[in-house]
């Protein structure tokens, strides 16, 4: 199983293994019972730290005892063996092992141990020599970036990303302890949004018994979390952001909780049976207006809606737009509408297809239409009849003047009507239309206008597609007369309101 399957807790030891094997492996021991409890829904990993001391502190440093870290890495010294060992100790407990590198010897020595990952420390970000030595090892690496600017933030990520290296990255504030007021956890939802393609965790250095940290952590979207870890002895006292055994197993209570409390990510839950039932239990049912036949369309003007809804009543759930729903039998008015005597068909997929048909032509005619915009799909005789019948329809403006963007997909036609107030003028924008005034047949091209009087019998099609204007006085709703109406079909008109995300998906 892959490291990065489930969330990664990795466990920092740093240097609280105290420079002593022994102490190390309890360290190791005691953080495997704690970690055992949630392997089933986490990853765990150890890490340790190398450094080659002997190069590492510069030759006049190097026993200047009077300076806290210099003394703390010497008391701490491992050889490369003893780090061995310990490493297969983790191996050992089931652990995956990752350590951080702080210069290009230590890289050395982690490809001779064979680590899984390796971890690059908020210190040495844009420490270019050992980046391009990490990066030439082709490992996983994890980086975290307390302090460092966007512009570094951004080449660092860059400089992985072009070499084609598994990379993760870590929002981590260098304080040690971090106080609540300086762990800036909105800096994860950064980082998210402008890395998408990464993996983002969070490094704490709080104080241990802190614990709203890592539930922020979790609630931000982190996918790996790293704490320095310890064992305490009557000898050995841990730092202020170090945890003890107790307090990891805490760490992690509260992790799972919050895990837990933020639910699945990236989709749509799925309902419980209760809520389900708690809802429908609000919602209006539908309701015979008059004495309804079998076979009929339900809609609005035979149809209403009241509260409470019987048990498998039909609901106003089930009146979109998209829906046919046509009675089964017989029922008398006021009566309950039921589930089981009614035959619904969903049309949002076949409209969609239209939708993209029409689009389509629009894109290839570059007539620019305003995001937002109510595109009319006018299917007279049925929407598995729209491509050779009907026409598309956007209305810009509808006052004392209007306009109107009209699209005929190739080899549609609209049915003959006319107007009684309405004067209109048709420009041609693309492609090619054929129209029929009174009997009389008329070519129109890219750039010719055409006035349709009161009055007029007319119809159009189109061979290969066509975009026109329709500038007019103010179109009524009522004010379209069709030869053939008795053969229409309800509902004959379905609105989609046109967005961006439509658009970009042409």
């Amino acid at each position: 199983m892959s490291i990065f399957e489930k969330p990664l807790f990795i466990l920092e030891m740093a240097n609280n293994h105290q420079g002593s094997v022994e102490h190390g492996k309890r360290i190791i021991q005691e953080m495997k019972k704690v970690c055992q409890e949630y392997e089933d829904i986490f990853h765990f990993a150890m890490k340790f730290q190398y450094r080659n001391l002997d190069t590492f502190i510069r030759p006049d440093y190097k026993n200047r005892m009077d300076i806290k870290n210099v003394k703390r890495f010497h008391d701490t010294r491992l050889t490369k063996e003893q780090f061995k060992e310990l490493k297969e100790e983790v191996k050992k407990q089931g652990f995956y092992t990752i350590c951080t590198p702080f210069d290009e010897d230590s890289v050395d020595l982690i490809m001779e141990h064979d680590y899984d990952v390796i971890k690059v420390a908020s210190c040495s970000f844009t420490d270019w020599p050992l980046l391009e030595k990490i990066a030439a090892t082709g490992k996983k690496v994890i980086v975290s970036c307390a302090g460092s600017s966007e512009e570094d933030i951004e080449n660092v990520v860059a400089f992985f990303q072009h070499r084609k290296i598994d990379m993760s990255l870590m929002h981590c504030v260098a304080e040690y302890p971090t106080v609540p007021e300086h762990l800036q956890m909105n800096q994860i939802t950064y980082l998210k949004q402008k890395f998408p393609g990464l993996r983002i965790g969070f490094s704490t250095h709080e104080a241990p018994d802190n614990f709203e940290p890592i539930k922020f952590a979790v609630a931000k979207g982190a996918e790996i979390f790293e704490k320095h870890v310890g064992v305490p002895t009557d000898t050995i006292t841990l730092n202020g952001y170090s945890a003890n055994p107790e307090q990891v197993a805490n760490w992690l209570k509260e992790a799972k909780l919050a895990f837990e409390i933020c639910g699945i990510e990236n989709a749509r839950y799925e309902s419980q049976e209760k809520e389900k039932k708690d809802l429908l239990a609000l919602q209006r049912g539908v309701f015979a207006k008059t004495d309804l036949k079998a076979g009929e369309i339900l809609d609005r003007q035979n149809t209403y809606f009241a509260f409470p809804r019987e048990e498998g009543q039909v609901t106003t759930s089930n009146f979109t737009k998209y829906n046919k729903i046509v009675l089964k039998q017989n029922i008398v008015k006021d009566s309950p509408i039921d589930m089981g005597n009614v035959e619904i068909t969903n049309s949002r997929e076949a409209v969609w297809n239209v939708v993209k048909k029409i689009l389509t032509v629009l894109k290839e005619s570059h007539v620019v239409i305003p995001e937002g915009s109510e595109l009319e799909i006018s299917h007279h005789y049925g929407l598995e009849n729209f491509e050779k019948y009907g026409l598309a329809m956007i209305s810009y403006v509808n006052r004392e003047y209007c306009k109107k963007i009209l699209i005929v997909l190739p080899g549609q036609e609209n049915p003959t009507h006319y107007h009684q107030e309405k004067e209109e003028t048709f420009i041609v924008d693309f492609g090619e239309l054929d129209i029929l005034l009174d009997g009389k047949e008329e070519h129109l091209q890219k750039g010719d206008t055409k006035t349709v009087e009161r009055g007029v019998k007319h119809s159009f099609s189109s061979q290969k597609g066509c975009v026109f204007e329709e500038i007019s006085t103010t179109h009524k709703k009522q004010d379209s007369y069709y030869d053939d109406i008795e053969k229409f079909v309800s509902p004959r008109k379905t609105i989609v309101y046109i967005t961006k995300d439509m658009l970009e998906k042409i």
